[in-house]
């Protein structure tokens, strides 16, 4: 148990959620000494007294013994091992892989989108963020604006959208799957407009 990391985690989150000391102890059932002790690395507590103070502060437990990791730097993965990711696409039959879900706060949040042949059309849909789009596998119908602006694509092909501009893709014809990778320059969500 790492004594010192916890004392500076309960104060910490004491304050974040603007509780006095006074308040910790009246909610946790322990003296405003003990509670500024335990902040200020001065006792060691037991294991019933942080579930007690952990309580008070509506936290789990486990929040005082999980260890903080340096950023991730880098990471190295392949296109056939992103995370799936549930979205409503699978109603429209696609399949939503990310493969940088592992990196918090990133800027960039790729993508890989598998397309399978489905009888509901999704509506068009617009980000906050632009858009890099490269067709690895298939064809599509890549439309902008509205229906009667669309682009055929086919392998290695790439389309580039800036952010709030209405789009929607769908299966060519005879074509039954596509793969693509996208890359959005901040991790933010599609909503449909």
């Amino acid at each position: 148990m790492d004594l010192l990391r916890i004392a500076q985690f309960v104060r910490q989150t004491r304050k974040q959620q603007n509780m006095t000391v006074e308040a910790l102890a009246e909610k946790s059932g322990f003296s405003k000494t003990y509670i500024s002790r335990l902040e200020n690395f001065r006792i060691t507590p037991s294991i019933k007294s942080l579930s007690k103070v952990a309580d008070a502060l509506g936290i789990q437990m486990s929040a005082f013994f999980e260890t903080t990791t340096e950023p991730i730097q880098y990471l190295t993965g392949h296109l056939d091992e992103g995370e799936e990711i549930q979205r409503n696409g699978s109603k429209y039959g696609m399949k939503y892989h990310s493969l940088a879900f592992s990196k918090p706060e990133r800027k960039l949040d790729p993508f890989v989108i598998e397309y399978f042949r489905n009888d509901e059309q999704r509506g068009f849909l617009a980000h906050d963020s632009e858009e890099f789009f490269i067709l690895l596998e298939g064809e599509l119908e890549f439309f902008v604006y509205d229906d009667d602006h669309s682009t055929s694509m086919g392998p290695q092909q790439t389309f580039y959208l800036s952010e709030g501009i209405p789009h929607r893709v769908q299966l060519a014809k005879g074509c039954d799957y596509a793969k693509a990778l996208i890359v959005y320059d901040k991790a933010e969500s599609p909503v449909e407009s």
